[in-house]
């Protein structure tokens, strides 16, 4: 454990034995591990003998110039988890200013950044940075079965980043929403696919105890709408969705009415049954979550690789990347990239496929039917 105090806006590290880091925190907006490698945000400095920690003020001292520390990515997620626990302190004691503006929740963090560039200020867009297709649900509303997640998503699925910053993405978006306000309308994006709708079962289930008006966008049903021609496949997912098309479905859905209570605890009850599960894998059927076998994929993912091979004059191997593409524009439903990948790699483990390369991300190796 990082020991840690406060004295606004700095927040002081002891790094044993007698090395202080202090932060200068001057934002309301949550930080990650990554935002925490701006050295303009750092000063060092040193405990003189006879001082103590708890004495020391910084205000009284000169910073250690030319001097690099280390710190593992455990001790970083740590102080990132400290000093966003002050800033969202600070965000209930000071209320900087008003919240204003509708609040816009969406299960993706590059549809939040459509958003974003989208909709007209003021707005708050909290992207939530999870794929609620796969990986275990039990109890993921709590500390437990967040961590039971984690635990299983950070051994099988290889995610682009560091696996403390899931983590903290994950809290900061739960911090984002216990911190809405009650005075804003709440609207809740997304589309016909097992990820978004298990997410917005659980962003209703989290504003449980909000009192908003809470709205829900259905982008799959409003393209059908406004801009689908008859000979046009529909859009199953928001990612599908360029920014002049969300904000132009955000105008339209103006004078839409809220969700009545009761469906509010139609979504919540269908949450709950959500979270006793354990299984790893979702998809949208018939207009409903189900929950399915863990290998679902699998033999679709053996054929097209079959079919990759009917095209080559020898059979050889093909890039695990182009494998995914392939499946994932050959359907009309959602599948989550990240999980085609996973069990691509459990096809090689049990001997179905030949590897080629080293199996971090799908572009780094490649496999072939045996």
């Amino acid at each position: 454990m990082v020991k840690t105090k406060i004295n606004d806006p700095f927040i002081y590290f002891l790094l044993e034995p007698t090395t202080v880091l202090v932060y200068r925190n001057e934002t309301h907006t949550y930080v990650s591990v990554s935002d925490l490698m701006d050295p303009s945000k750092w000063e060092a400095f040193e405990i003189e003998q006879g001082e103590t920690f708890e004495t020391f003020n910084r205000k009284e001292k000169q910073p250690i110039e030319g001097t690099s520390f280390f710190l593992n990515q455990e001790d970083m997620a740590e102080i990132a988890e400290e000093i966003n626990e002050h800033i969202q302190k600070n965000r209930h004691l000071k209320k900087p200013e008003k919240q204003v503006g509708a609040v816009h929740l969406v299960v993706s963090e590059s549809v939040a950044g459509s958003l974003r560039i989208g909709l007209e200020r003021p707005k708050t867009v909290i992207g939530f940075p999870d794929a609620f297709s796969i990986g275990p649900l039990w109890k993921l509303e709590e500390k437990t079965g967040q961590s039971f997640r984690e635990e299983w998503l950070l051994e099988n699925i290889n995610f682009e980043q560091e696996d403390d910053e899931y983590k903290g993405k994950f809290t900061n978006a739960l911090r984002e929403i216990e911190d809405i306000e009650n005075q804003v309308p709440i609207y809740i994006w997304g589309g016909d696919n097992a990820e978004e709708q298990t997410g917005l079962r659980f962003f209703l289930y989290m504003l449980g105890q909000k009192t908003n008006e809470i709205f829900l966008l259905n982008t799959t049903k409003l393209y059908e709408k406004y801009f689908a021609a008859e000979d046009e496949p529909a859009i199953f997912h928001t990612g599908q969705l360029d920014a002049e098309k969300l904000q132009q479905f955000f105008e339209n859905s103006k004078k839409d009415r809220p969700l009545t209570q009761e469906l509010r605890r139609q979504y919540q009850s269908e949450w709950e049954e959500l979270s006793k599960t354990k299984e790893v894998l979702r998809v949208w059927i018939d207009g409903q979550i189900r929950t399915v076998a863990e290998d679902y994929f699998d033999s679709m993912i053996i054929e097209t690789l079959e079919k990759l091979h009917q095209k080559q004059e020898t059979k050889d191997f093909v890039l695990t990347g182009k494998l995914i593409g392939e499946i994932v524009t050959q359907t009309d439903e959602f599948i989550n990239y990240l999980y085609l990948e996973y069990r691509i790699r459990h096809l090689v483990y049990s001997g179905v496929f030949e590897l080629k390369g080293i199996p971090k991300s799908m572009r780094h190796y490649s496999v072939k039917l045996r």
